[in-house]
């Protein structure tokens, strides 16, 4: 990736109400209504967004009771026509809501949401797709990755700082194809990987709009994300490869500070199957990917029983010994989503997976296969998983949206637009009282949902 200096040394001065070519605001001088003034009254609240209308319900957030799986009694949240992926911030204050299709018609609308009013406080444009957001620690500001985002006399990209108290825009930086970015513990450094690069972008926030605020680090094979020690002076990065048009997936350590690898900081990458989302759990690194050969998919599913004839896999690393320790099979597609739940049920979603689709009516033990693979990390079996074992659920789509809900042993999971709620202790769907004929899902929630968070502690 070539940083140009010219393009890293702009700077925005912005005033409020201004509508800047790449960011307009929308909620000038006033605060648009969500839904209603009154509150849902719940303790421990699930946000959920719906992109279409459905019934009488327009596009919003619904708001579900995630103690006993029950939709709550407000109406949805306004937040753009096409609510998607969340983004809540640390101190559960606010939570940024995208709205955007990647179409011409694309509001690409997002939305500030004050938790406790249930309220859309400030929505704004960007200039095009996010599939990436991070709030400070302390959320005063957000920052968002906008690859498309077109920027005069450059590639397109761009990152978009934006105050959260206001949600006004306070700076910018050009960065070619930048698509996502990681945050360490104290907020004061981003990385930012962009599409087809071997570099990352090291981003000063404090110097955003004001200064240099980037600096290029090489050479990587298609990063994709990284995860800071929890005092910042070691990030490892997660390298695509093949998946993404690079050569090797691997994981790599970078010193902040160098240490051991002399003089740059950046230690020899430890090659992995695949990886495209990761989860760290103590000293282990859960690493999901599809594994590419020749351009193509070319896992075979062993071990299990599948019409797919390619297959995905999470591998476990151990970040002390920077080594591979186990593989196991999953559902193959674009993994992005990942999540431990309770009873050490670990949750990998994808999109554009193998699916496996029966007839109607589906004939008696007919496959089903979708994008969501739950892995037990567990030494004893849970339900009919065993140890180590990969259960892949039979419910089709895309896996959007996964949040354990940290009170009970159930996850939500919103997959091919529909709120699942599995039961850790034996994963399937948990038996809902409040609607026994419909197992793992609540009562009178019609729409296509697409992500998921809980908005209390």
């Amino acid at each position: 990736m070539k940083l140009e200096s010219t393009g890293l040394r702009k700077i925005l001065i912005l005033v409020f109400c201004l509508a800047p070519a790449s960011l307009v605001l929308l909620s000038c001088g006033s605060t648009p209504s969500g839904g209603g003034t009154q509150t849902s009254g719940i303790k421990y609240r699930a946000f959920l967004t719906n992109n279409v209308a459905a019934g009488t319900a327009t596009p919003g957030i619904f708001i579900v009771n995630a103690q006993n799986d029950t939709r709550g009694p407000s109406n949805p949240i306004s937040a753009g026509n096409t609510p998607g992926m969340m983004v809540v911030s640390p101190n559960l204050a606010q939570t940024i809501v995208f709205s955007g299709n990647g179409t011409q018609f694309s509001d690409n609308q997002l939305s500030l949401i004050n938790n406790a009013s249930e309220s859309n406080a400030a929505h704004l444009t960007l200039p095009g797709m996010t599939e990436s957001i991070v709030i400070s620690p302390d959320g005063s500001a957000a920052y968002v990755a906008v690859p498309t985002a077109p920027v005069i006399g450059q590639s397109p990209g761009i990152l978009d700082a934006i105050a959260m108290n206001s949600g006004t825009l306070t700076g910018q930086v050009d960065i070619p194809a930048l698509h996502y970015i990681s945050q360490n513990n104290g907020g004061d450094r981003l990385f930012g990987f962009s599409d087809n690069s071997d570099s990352i972008a090291v981003i000063t926030p404090s110097q955003i709009g004001i200064g240099n605020a980037v600096t290029p680090l090489c050479c990587f094979d298609r990063p994709v994300a990284a995860f800071f020690t929890s005092d910042d002076t070691i990030a490892y990065v997660v390298n695509c490869g093949p998946e993404c048009g690079g050569t090797q997936a691997s994981v790599q350590m970078v010193e902040l500070t160098p240490n051991l690898c002399q003089p740059t900081g950046i230690c020899p990458a430890v090659a992995v199957p695949a990886a495209t989302e990761a989860l760290i759990i103590g000293s282990t690194m859960y690493l999901a990917g599809t594994p590419y050969s020749g351009g193509v998919p070319s896992q075979p599913c062993t071990g299990q029983v599948t019409a797919a004839t390619t297959c995905g896999l999470l591998t476990l690393f151990n970040l002390t010994t920077m080594s591979v320790t186990s593989t196991a099979v999953i559902t193959d597609g674009y993994h992005n989503r990942i999540a431990m739940g309770a009873n050490g049920q670990l949750f990998i979603g994808a999109r554009t997976c193998t699916e496996i689709i029966p007839p109607t009516p589906p004939p008696q033990g007919a496959e089903i296969r979708g994008c969501l693979s739950i892995y037990n990390s567990l030494s004893t079996p849970v339900g009919s998983v065993a140890a180590g074992g990969v259960l892949i659920p039979p419910a089709n789509g895309d896996a959007t949206g996964i949040q354990p809900i940290s009170t009970r042993q159930v996850v939500y999971v919103v997959q091919g637009g529909s709120l699942n709620i599995y039961d850790d202790t034996i994963d399937a769907l948990e038996y809902n009282p409040n609607d026994p004929n419909n197992p793992g899902h609540i009562f009178g929630i019609i729409g296509n949902f697409i992500d998921v968070k809980t908005v209390d502690f």
